[in-house]
């Protein structure tokens, strides 16, 4: 019992630490390590990786606002397109195909992780947008932050704001109707289409995903996903991971962040796209 209490706490701090940098929660290190190594029923894993979501978020995101990386006007103005579009794909599950959504989502962030690798080559420096959009100022989104890993302030401008509105919105249903993280999803509208840089990027993400995840959590406890001998050893570890994670992120450079960051998508992306074929890994 201690043994798994211990394996479960350490599972937690992983997860936490890897959530918070790249803002896209613990739920696909969580799952796995349940089902496959644990052999915990797939029912119980999701009410687990739910809570490890949440933990994630709360842990990074006090870390986050703290130092401003956080952009919480960002933040609580996508979330209105995620919310709706998690609700609409809740509401249309089983009427559309589940394979193809898979197929699609997957094709999705495999060319994100691709255009990311462009981007990347394209230019020395991590670029950050000065351009001004009418949209973006009117709703006051533009912020600025201090890097630790290159100590100086960085002031950005948000740009493109109804595209990323919409990729939230897809993210949302991508949510609903699968059952999936979106995670990778907000990172990708707010990093490539809206301009923001990485750090915040991943910040604004973790906050944005607990408050989804809380919304869903309360239907999965009154199902009985939720066991608590394996959610609170979990969320422990995951609190404590997550604040780590959050100061690790603070000191690594984005061009090294971003490095990491793409073959992760690639394989969030690989992973989906299999799973529309019923591969599972």
């Amino acid at each position: 019992m201690i043994n798994s209490i211990l394996l479960l706490a350490a599972v937690g701090l992983f997860a936490g630490i890897f959530g918070a940098i790249f803002g896209i929660g613990g739920g696909m290190i969580v799952t796995p390590v349940l089902t496959i190594g644990l052999g915990l029923d797939i029912k119980y894993a999701i009410g687990a990786s739910i809570i490890a979501v949440i933990a994630t978020s709360s842990g990074a995101s006090i870390a986050y606002l703290k130092d401003d990386m956080l952009n919480l006007r960002v933040a609580m103005f996508l979330e209105i397109a995620t919310t709706v579009g998690a609700i609409l794909g809740a509401v249309l599950t089983g009427v559309l195909p589940s394979k193809a959504l898979f197929v699609l989502f997957g094709m999705l962030l495999i060319f994100s992780s691709w255009n990311m690798v462009r981007k990347l080559r394209a230019s020395k420096d991590e670029e950050v947008n000065t351009k001004t959009d009418m949209l973006s100022n009117k709703l006051q989104l533009n912020s600025t932050y201090y890097d630790q890993a290159s100590k100086k302030q960085v002031d950005y401008k948000v740009a493109n704001v109804p595209g990323g509105f919409s990729m939230m919105f897809g993210a949302g249903l991508a949510s609903g109707l699968l059952g999936v993280g979106s995670g990778a999803f907000k990172v990708i509208a707010m990093d490539t289409i809206m301009k923001m840089p990485l750090k915040p990027s991943s910040a604004t993400s973790n906050l944005m995903m607990g408050v989804t995840a809380a919304a869903s959590a309360t239907v999965y406890f009154f199902n009985g996903s939720i066991k608590p001998e394996i959610a609170a050893p979990l969320a422990i570890g995951i609190l404590v991971g997550a604040t780590l994670g959050s100061r690790i992120m603070q000191h690594l450079q984005a061009k090294l962040l971003r490095k990491i960051f793409i073959p992760v998508l690639f394989l969030i992306g690989l992973q989906m796209f299999l799973k529309g074929f019923g591969v599972s890994f």
